[in-house]
């Protein structure tokens, strides 16, 4: 089970059927998918979405998060650490970080503070390096991978689209 996790704004909590229909919403959105896979989900495949970041934590021992705002109670997106088994070598074997926010939560700086916890929990339970891929169209990830201790290593032309690669070493101590 996925521990709860909470900064100053955010809980980053153990996704669930609570955060399903906010989940769905949210990957039913054109401008949340623009730059992860290009195509608004339909139920079925968000539903399968989620299960999938819910069942790498009894494979992984991590998996994904939904991101609820402390003071509203809101759905604000979700993510976490995966193997999706992309079919892009440089990710085998790593785990791969991932975030997504609805567009009403863009610019609140909540991506960093979400990933910054998350990598933290990384930290402290020695998963090691951490992989990431971003759209190259994607310049507001490549800016909070930056923030995040994340260097760009390579690119990517064919299996999912044109991205950019990225790696984060552990941290000796929590930020």
């Amino acid at each position: 089970m996925a521990p709860t996790l909470t900064t100053k704004r955010l809980s980053i909590e153990p996704m669930s059927r609570a955060h399903w229909e906010d989940y769905a919403a949210a990957w039913a959105d054109p401008r949340m998918t623009a730059f992860i896979g290009g195509e608004p989900r339909s139920r079925n495949t968000s539903w399968g979405k989620m299960l999938q970041g819910i069942g790498m934590w009894s494979m992984f021992g991590y998996g994904y998060w939904s991101f609820i705002e402390r003071d509203t109670g809101r759905f604000a997106g979700n993510g976490g650490l995966a193997q999706f088994e992309r079919g892009i070598p440089e990710l085998d074997s790593f785990p791969e970080a991932g975030w997504a926010f609805t567009p009403d939560m863009w610019g609140k700086g909540y991506a960093t503070e979400a990933m910054t916890a998350i990598l933290d929990w990384a930290d402290a339970n020695a998963l090691g390096e951490i992989r990431c891929i971003i759209d190259i169209g994607n310049s507001a990830s490549h800016n909070v991978a930056s923030k995040l201790g994340f260097a760009k290593f390579a690119e990517s032309h064919d299996v999912i689209g044109d991205l950019f690669l990225y790696r984060r070493e552990p941290h000796q101590s929590a930020r």
